[in-house]
């Protein structure tokens, strides 16, 4: 074996570690690992020595020592790995991946797959995007019209079609494939083997369920939890985009509903954090809807802009009391909401279905957590640049290195940064139609990420990333992974 080849090796890992000394020209063959518990190693950090005489581990977490091996697997790929020394730990807590499985759905096995290659890649957060106008993915005890009108759709977007929720209903069916969507949804059995694979892979599942916006999916199932309850089809949305039909803030029972599903999810869902959505929710239905406007003068509301800060703080408050923590897309975050609200900082200078839009740092100054999820840097379902590239996009263009730049404190106070927990990169499925498009998109970007979130401001530099990622680019290919090229 090449010793030079070997002695690269430490130096094509992703993400790069914290610190690393590699003795030149000098490798094993002996990778016996021995583990020793230090207390005064940060949280998921580990120090990793391979020796001559074997390999050795130090952490004080088991997330630590998975996250060592991980390492170990990158740098012994050959069978044989080369002497180095290495200090790691994460700049940031929250290092997430979200997917999006309303708009398209992948199942299990992809879930499963994606869950490997974020542990490969330190990844610790799999925001599992389950409830949507498109779709509903989750199977709820009590509430079996959920997946019986609301997991399945009569048609969708023809691929290559570009039919949005503004254009007319003649136009959405010009660009209809005319085919049955569904039933695609998760058993509360494939929920538990998620669970399980994930735990095993030190990643944190946090389920989103949308409300009170992104909800025509439940009103398939449930029309009389809508403002205006006409829905002969029993459909959910069959176009990209915003439906108008959201909840009815006025009905008791539809409030009651999505206390029953939540319960049930804090039940399943063994982690703190659980997501409510709270983007992109038109007002428009709340106008004229007698009981949302019932609700308004009961609750001293002003007008329909009180309405969703109340919700979220009803259904914050409900999270507290079950032990969780609700986080939502920055949107919800607007009104006298409580601070043990987490907010997805995701907009970028525009307002969003009409909703203000502050900054990262002024919500973490106004003392509320934050994951950074800027769509200028993080929506995977934008373009990457590349030539000749065979899938289609959303829009937007978001090459690797853009992604890279990625500065996940920027313009936030020294005094504030503490709220700052990491970042996430979203995959958005409008357009995004199997497991092949999907990694394609993801991949190599995510590992741009992933190198952000965790070392943070000591990131070495695009140039550095870009020559390792060449080498890892092709370690992803030998596992069958569809990996971008790099420009």
């Amino acid at each position: 074996m090449n010793t030079i080849t070997l002695a690269l090796a430490a130096l094509t890992l992703i993400p790069a570690p914290q610190k690393m000394s590699v003795t030149d020209g000098a490798f094993t063959t002996n990778l016996t690992v021995t583990y020793t518990r230090d207390a005064k190693i940060p949280a998921e950090g580990y120090r990793l020595r391979v020796a001559a005489d074997g390999v050795k581990v130090w952490s004080s977490d088991e997330a630590g020592r998975f996250y060592a091996g991980e390492t170990l697997k990158q740098l012994a790929e050959k069978g044989c790995a080369p002497l180095v020394e290495i200090e790691d730990s994460p700049r940031y807590r929250w290092r997430g991946v979200h997917f999006d499985d309303c708009r398209h759905f992948f199942g299990k096995e992809e879930v499963m797959r994606t869950l490997d290659l974020m542990a490969m890649h330190k990844l610790n957060r799999f925001h599992w995007h389950l409830t949507e106008d498109q779709g509903w993915r989750l199977d709820i005890p009590g509430y079996p019209e959920l997946v019986k009108y609301g997991a399945v759709r009569s048609s969708s977007p023809r691929h290559g079609t570009r039919p949005n929720f503004w254009q007319s209903k003649d136009q959405w069916q010009a660009a209809s494939d005319g085919c049955r969507y569904g039933p695609f949804y998760y058993t509360e059995q494939d929920v538990k083997e998620v669970l399980a694979y994930a735990k095993a892979r030190h990643i944190e599942v946090v389920p989103e369920i949308e409300l009170p916006g992104h909800f025509q999916a439940v009103l398939a199932g449930y029309p009389e939890f809508a403002c205006q309850p006409d829905f002969a089809n029993r459909d959910p949305l069959c176009v990209w985009g915003i439906s108008e039909n959201v909840m009815c803030l006025g009905n008791d029972k539809a409030i009651k509903f999505m206390e029953d599903v939540l319960d049930y999810v804090t039940k399943t869902f063994p982690y703190e954090v659980v997501h409510i959505g709270g983007d992109e929710c038109p007002m428009t239905r709340w106008k004229t809807c007698p009981k949302c406007q019932a609700r308004i003068k009961s609750e001293k509301l002003g007008d329909v802009h009180g309405l969703q800060p109340w919700i979220t703080r009803h259904f914050v408050k409900f999270l507290e009391q079950r032990g969780k923590r609700a986080l939502g897309w920055d949107e919800y975050l607007l009104g006298d909401v409580p601070q043990s609200a987490i907010g997805m900082s995701w907009r970028v200078g525009h307002g969003g279905a009409g909703h203000k839009c502050l900054t990262p740092g002024e919500w973490a100054a106004k003392g509320h957590d934050i994951v950074m999820t800027p769509c200028s840097h993080c929506y995977l379902d934008y373009a990457q640049g590349l030539q000749d590239d065979p899938f289609q996009y959303i829009g937007g263009n978001l090459p690797i290195e853009k992604v890279y730049s990625l500065d996940l404190c920027a313009g936030v106070a020294e005094k504030d940064r503490m709220h700052i927990l990491g970042g996430q990169g979203n995959n958005w499925s409008e357009y995004t139609w199997n497991e092949y498009d999907l990694e394609w998109k993801m991949w190599p970007r995510m590992c741009a990420l992933a190198e952000v979130f965790w070392l943070g401001e000591a990131k070495p530099g695009y140039a550095d990333f870009k020559a390792r990622m060449q080498t890892h680019r092709k370690r992803l290919i030998a596992q069958n992974v569809n990996c971008a090229p790099i420009p």
